[in-house]
């Protein structure tokens, strides 16, 4: 992989844009400088996957912004850049995706108890879209992630496994659920051998000889095909076979108790035609061929998937009664398909200009995509087709936080949480206890509005109970809820006036009132009228049960110069 293949790939998709190729060239110069002679746990040049994460970037299309973002996406981590000197050599827009970048290369995905896997992996998945706000952090993330992943092998085991889990249970879905299906399928892939190294190898053994024999049996298949589509008007661009990826495979065998006969759709026709009307005429004559097989005809064209993924579906029984899988697609779902959420951003060129034409990138209209509406919980309205940067934020998140516990685990609050928030979330006990918190290693005011991202410490203290004044500031109904229960079992407090008489000298005040404060009673008022030798003081307190004032009472009792006391409440 060398700069000029990226420069290549670049200008095929945005020609005549030399101030944009000066960009990527200025950001791969000041990557391959500031990296100088790092080396990768395989020996080879850092810059090398710098290379491959920027080609990558490239393919999918992505603007000389992005390619630049991933040819500099670890110089803030790996060579102590600050962030302001990558804002001045390269602008704020470019800075903020290598720093989103950066970040989400400190989340590890943490598995705690089995029964919270999913949900933990879930809310990381959540958390990473939320944190990064723009989604060129997530592609420049992923790009690095696919070479990570194709040289684990020259990483420890233990660092092997916990990488590979971590692109199984959090990239690959993410990859998924912004489409770009072949990315997903890709990263599990590479996964597989690490996580399931004998089933990996079972597989590929068993599968080899099916790949090929039904490959060969699809190729003499092929003329049929194209000669009846003809008869009909159709002329496809293009028609290949796809062959079902290893770790797809492999959880669909677990279904089928590993028979791979049971398995149609092995390698597949795929059939790609110009418009709509031509994948449902292409699937007409496919069945006025051969019978389809029931239940199998599945129309994604209609009814997309969540993730945005169009395609007509349908096995039939082919030659010698063979069922056999077609995949029929327009070029656009093709693209969908491959690239997903990359595959949106189109380009229209500049009207009236005589010098080159001016590719503007914006975003095709993502409010269609099922997988979008699935998030409409998170915010009412989703923004549609905006200029490009507008369309890219990922602003179905934005009335939700995700914050960490101190070993790691994920915590999804609405925006506007506090740590008494947090707490309850966590624990009714950890709410109700809570004396304070700590963000990110700092004390904050119980009050203080969370961020995504923020690691949260709660401090408790035994016997504690919420306040009331915690009703003004929580956001969430499950906190409110904890804390009015919490007060229920509180007697609200009273004004109880003692009257106390006794023999006068030097400190009795203080013997008096320290009864109260050892027992965590607080004085609203004092007052001390003199009678000879024998003054009466008259004391206020802030007290919630009869039997606290009687056990008060006692005390009194046993100072020496006390000679009378009784109490009365006053409110």
């Amino acid at each position: 992989m060398d700069l000029e293949r990226i420069i290549k790939k670049f200008n095929a998709h945005f020609p005549h844009q030399e101030e944009q190729e000066r960009l990527i060239r200025k950001a791969a110069s000041f990557a391959k400088e500031v990296h100088g002679h790092q080396l990768r746990a395989s020996k080879e040049p850092y810059f090398n996957h710098l290379l491959e994460t920027a080609y990558k970037l490239a393919e999918w299309r992505m603007d000389a912004t992005t390619i630049a973002a991933g040819f500099l996406h670890d110089v803030l981590e790996d060579c102590q850049i600050p962030k302001e000197v990558l804002e001045k050599e390269f602008g704020a827009e470019i800075a903020f995706i290598v720093d989103g970048v950066t970040k989400l290369g400190e989340l590890k995905y943490r598995q705690e108890k089995e029964e919270d896997e999913k949900n933990e992996a879930e809310s990381l998945r959540k958390m990473i879209l939320a944190i990064s706000k723009d989604l060129r952090v997530i592609f420049v993330k992923l790009a690095d992630r696919l070479h990570n992943i194709k040289t684990l092998q020259f990483l420890p085991q233990p660092k092997q496994k916990r990488i590979a889990l971590e692109t199984a249970e959090i990239y690959a879905p993410i990859a998924y659920r912004l489409g770009m299906q072949s990315l997903a399928g890709e990263l599990e892939d590479l996964t597989f051998p690490y996580l399931y190294p004998k089933e990996y190898a079972w597989l590929k053994e068993n599968v080899k000889e099916s790949y090929q024999e039904r490959e060969a049996y699809l190729k003499k298949l092929e003329p049929q095909v194209r000669e009846q589509l003809a008869k009909a008007g159709v002329y496809p661009l293009a028609i290949d076979y796809r062959a079902k990826r290893l770790f797809s495979l492999y959880k669909k065998l677990i279904r089928y108790n590993m028979n791979l006969e049971q398995v149609y759709d092995l390698v597949a026709f795929r059939i790609i035609v110009k418009t709509i009307e031509e994948c449902y005429l292409t699937m007409g004559v496919i069945h006025q061929i051969w019978p389809p097989m029931p239940g199998r005809i599945k129309d994604y064209i209609a009814l997309p998937k969540p993730n945005g993924y169009q395609s007509l579906h349908t096995t039939v029984f082919c030659v010698n009664n063979r069922p056999t899988e077609f995949q029929i697609r327009t070029q656009e779902m093709h693209e969908q398909a491959e690239n997903g959420a990359a595959a949106h951003w189109f380009y229209e060129s500049k009207k009236g200009s005589k010098e080159y034409s001016e590719k503007k990138a914006i975003a095709a209209d993502l409010k269609e995509a099922l997988w979008i509406k699935q998030l409409k919980e998170w915010q009412n309205q989703f923004p549609g087709s905006r200029e490009f940067i507008e369309a890219i934020k990922v602003d179905f998140f934005s009335d939700r936080i995700f914050v960490l516990t101190p070993k790691g685990m994920v915590i999804d609050l609405p925006a506007g949480s506090t740590p008494v928030d947090f707490a309850y979330k966590i624990h009714t006990k950890i709410g109700d206890s809570c004396v304070g918190a700590k963000v990110n290693n700092r004390i904050v005011p119980l009050d203080y509005q969370l961020q995504s991202g923020d690691v949260v410490e709660i401090l408790t203290q035994k016997s504690k109970k919420p306040s009331p004044n915690w009703l003004g500031f929580v956001k969430t109904r499950h906190a409110k809820k904890k804390i009015k229960s919490a007060l229920k079992d509180i007697t609200p407090l009273k004004k109880v006036e003692f009257q106390i008489t006794c023999q006068d000298k030097i400190g009795l005040i203080k013997d008096i009132s320290s009864v109260f404060s050892r027992n965590h009673i607080h004085i609203s008022d004092i007052e001390t009228k003199s009678k000879g030798h024998f003054p009466t003081i008259k004391i206020i307190a802030d007290i919630n049960k009869k039997e606290k004032a009687e056990e008060i009472l006692i005390k009194l009792k046993k100072i020496k110069e006390v000679k009378e006391v009784g109490y009365k409440v006053v409110n």
